[in-house]
């Protein structure tokens, strides 16, 4: 009994890390952020796998990502800068800088 709980537990949370990637992925396209960034390749801004491993470990990396995806950014991967994402609410940047940050 207890194995099959545990094998229910983990199915959970594959269907769960799942659904989170489809809804980031999704997300990513419906406010446009695919149109300067690509999951494995530097676009006009980083790749977002090169983002998940610059912040990888850091404690507060999903707090600065959120602010940086809402007010903007510069100077840390070049001369471009990312401008502010007015359209994008704080709940969708957490949703979208979670789903970065599990790239690999």
């Amino acid at each position: 009994m207890k194995s099959f709980l545990l094998v229910l537990l983990a199915m959970g949370g594959l269907v769960s890390n799942a659904a989170m990637a489809d809804a980031g992925l999704d997300l990513a396209k419906a406010k446009n952020c695919m149109a300067c960034h690509a999951v494995a390749n530097k676009v006009v801004g980083p790749a977002y796998k090169d983002v998940a491993a610059k912040y990888a470990g850091q404690k507060d990396a999903e707090a600065k990502l959120v602010a940086k995806v809402m007010k903007g950014g510069s100077g840390v991967w070049g001369a471009i800068p990312m401008p502010a994402n007015t359209q994008v609410s704080e709940a969708e940047a957490h949703t979208l800088v979670k789903w970065v940050l599990s790239q690999k």
